[in-house]
């Protein structure tokens, strides 16, 4: 049973005011102070401890001695050649191989995990990237996760297995893992550009560097959960160590293993898109340079494409963790369309004739020898692969054909126009996206940036943030608070972190206005539940980079697209956190509240709710992370603040800006996911929940 967490300690005598209570007193002075008598500076400007210079001198340095520096000529650069050449031989054998041979070889693995509807979804994913001119881009991006995704996995998944193995390790590599996904994907960019230039391969490192954890915590989990009974009987077979983790523990630690291989996928392919900015190239490069330009038409060509890969590879991840290794059963039912549709004779007709082609399959491959016949599916589908080669080589049947592009670009651009100019206000009702931009940018950002910016002075906001923290933990963290705070201003970012500060707010505002209801309404009917998830599953299939595209086609650039944007980004993770704590709630205290004669209302205010609220707030807390990282990525279209500050400084080359604006990105980003934990904690312990 876990030790609870202490509370932190309370005056007994009632007169005497708590140290919270004396730094909101101490603010409220300080704001009287500044509104009425004197107005207070912002954060001293000569304090700033000028560490862009030094990292902008450092930087020359680098890029004077990359080629003469031992470090570079024996470390770094060895690493960037052998990385460089695996992008690259990669990228050309895709780019070799005829686009028929790499859509089947899609359809195999897609057949072979998921059934055929998987396969015939996974070919249609490839065929549409070609349609939209995009098959070459969609290989560079191809290449370049399944290097990354390689390298993450021969890194995570040797590092779990040791952390399983021992509990100091364990101890000492989980705050590590904890900083790496605490810190937005944008920031990995910074370091890797310093030591490995840009191009293809500090992108490759960024992906590796955020798509570890994952693997590494849930192999460590599966490993962990393996049942003692079947450790135990292992050994008294005489199983050595080696023989106990390939045979017994890896087995059944597999399908953890391969949750953590696709999530290491989905955050790759996030960061890789996002990597487009220091010269990776595919399908994130074509998304830059189209909003650059203002070309929506084929921006949102390529981030239909970037979805279709991430549906591609998220779904056959999946569908591989799923699979039962240990006995499949003998299909039954439709192979392709769905049952209901069993009524008509046309359909049983098409399922009868494929049947007949699987059966034909079958029977080919158990007249192969022994050996060969165990694995006679991709015997045969090889066999078929070159055949196909041979033929679309003879042919010249190799790039995706021209005639069968889909522009979408000059429809969605006129689209775009008359949207523009027609929906930004919907005749004289003062509805529209123009009006609402505007609400959002005078009415609730303005404020609040005068707000926090002027009437508050960052003395008194440095104390009312401590205060909280104080309330909620205790000294340590509001001493955390208070240094992380002014570390800010000395890095001279407090007036960019208070800009980013604000759109944070009101997305995380929006997110739970709107996600906590539609979670509890899920939560209380199956339809609405129904209804919601796919839409939700669209919504996390979807790189965070995508986001920005359909708002700047209704919203133009700013701070409103990026707010906007990441609303939808952090409304899945709310919403469904939220179902669980709803759903999750002890039945007998639903019943109790019923035998009281409790309306649908009152049980859900006075039971459910309290109840399910440490869930709820891990929803916020996940809110909060996924908004602060979208955020971030606004920047590059045009959203002031710290995400601002950094593509200004990589665009210019200025790297001591970018990687000041990062260090304050990673400071909010943990000062807020330590509070939110710690609220989420102190409801759960409100609850009696935590034991």
């Amino acid at each position: 049973m876990a030790r609870a967490t202490a509370a932190p300690r309370r005056n007994a005598h009632p007169l005497i005011p708590s140290v919270p209570h004396l730094l909101v007193g101490t603010a409220l002075l300080l704001m009287i102070y500044n509104v009425f008598v004197q107005p207070m500076p912002s954060f001293p400007d000569e304090w700033n401890i000028g560490l862009r210079v030094p990292l902008d001198e450092f930087k020359k340095w680098v890029v004077g001695n990359r080629a003469t520096s031992p470090i570079f000529v024996f470390f770094f650069e060895p690493i960037s050649n052998c990385m460089d050449w695996a992008i690259n031989s990669a990228a050309a054998f895709l780019l070799w191989l005829p686009w028929p041979v790499v859509a089947a070889f899609a359809f195999l693995l897609g057949n072979r995990f998921g059934g055929l509807r998987l396969g015939t979804g996974t070919v249609l994913c490839l065929f549409f990237i070609g349609c939209f001119g995009l098959w070459n881009a969609g290989m560079e991006t191809l290449a370049l996760m399944v290097a990354s995704v390689a390298i993450a996995l021969l890194i995570g998944i040797p590092l779990g297995i040791g952390i399983a193995r021992s509990d100091r390790a364990e101890a000492a590599v989980r705050p590590v893992l904890d900083a790496m996904q605490t810190m937005p994907a944008f920031v990995y960019l910074i370091p890797v550009v310093l030591f490995f230039g840009i191009g293809a391969v500090p992108a490759a490192i960024a992906a590796v560097i955020y798509a570890v954890p994952p693997v590494v915590r849930l192999t460590n989990l599966g490993l962990r959960r393996v049942a003692a009974e079947i450790v135990e009987a292992a050994q008294a077979f005489g199983s050595t160590p080696r023989q106990m983790l390939f045979k017994v523990e890896i087995p059944q630690a597999l399908p953890s293993i391969l949750a953590g291989i696709n999530q290491t996928i989905m955050m790759a392919l996030s960061i890789v898109i996002i990597a487009a900015l220091v010269g990776a190239g595919g399908l994130g490069d074509v998304v830059i340079k189209s909003l650059r330009r203002l070309n929506v038409g084929v921006a949102l060509e390529a981030g239909l494409a970037i979805v279709l890969m991430a549906i591609l590879l998220d779904r056959l991840s999946q569908a591989i963790g799923q699979i039962d290794y240990a006995s499949q059963a003998r299909h039954q039912g439709f192979r392709l369309l769905p049952a209901h549709w069993q009524q008509y004779g046309w359909a049983n007709r098409v399922e009868s004739a494929i049947d007949h082609i699987y059966t034909l399959c079958t029977v080919l491959g158990r007249s192969l020898p022994g050996p060969v016949a165990r694995y006679a599916y991709w015997w045969l589908g090889l066999a078929g692969l070159g055949i196909l080669a041979l033929i679309c080589f003879a042919l010249r049947w190799i790039d995706f054909p021209e005639a069968w592009y889909l522009s979408l670009a000059a429809p969605v651009n006129a689209a775009v126009k008359w949207a523009q100019v027609n929906l930004y206000e919907i005749g004289a009702t003062g509805l529209g996206t123009g009006p609402l931009s505007d609400f959002i940018s005078l009415y609730i950002l303005a404020p609040l940036r005068k707000l926090l910016g002027e009437i508050v002075p960052w003395p008194a906001l440095i104390l009312l943030l401590c205060a909280a923290a104080w309330a909620l933990s205790g000294w340590r963290l509001a001493t955390i608070y208070a240094i992380s705070m002014v570390f800010v201003g000395l890095l001279g970012m407090w007036d960019a972190a208070i800009d980013t500060f604000t759109q944070v707010l009101v997305a995380v505002v929006a997110t739970v206005i709107l996600g906590v209801p539609l979670g509890v309404w899920a939560a209380r009917s199956n339809v609405a539940e129904r209804v919601m998830r796919p839409i939700l599953d669209f919504l996390q299939t979807i790189p965070s980079f995508v986001y920005l595209v359909p708002v700047i086609m209704l919203f133009n650039v700013g701070r409103v697209p990026g707010i906007i944007a990441s609303v939808l980004y952090a409304l899945p993770p709310q919403i469904r956190l939220t179902v669980l704590g709803i759903r999750q709630v002890d039945e007998a205290a639903v019943e109790a509240g019923q035998a009281f004669g409790s309306t649908d209302m009152q049980l859900l205010r006075k039971v459910q709710f309290p109840l399910a609220l440490p869930q709820i707030m891990l929803g916020v807390n996940q809110a909060i992370m996924m908004v602060l990282s979208m955020v971030i990525i606004a920047g590059m279209v045009g959203a002031a603040g710290l995400g601002l500050e950094v593509v200004d400084g990589m665009q210019n080359n200025r790297m001591g800006q970018s990687v000041e604006a990062g260090l304050a990105i990673v400071i909010v980003a943990i000062m807020v996911d330590r509070l939110t934990q710690v609220w989420a904690r102190r409801a759960e312990e409100k609850a009696n929940l935590h034991v």
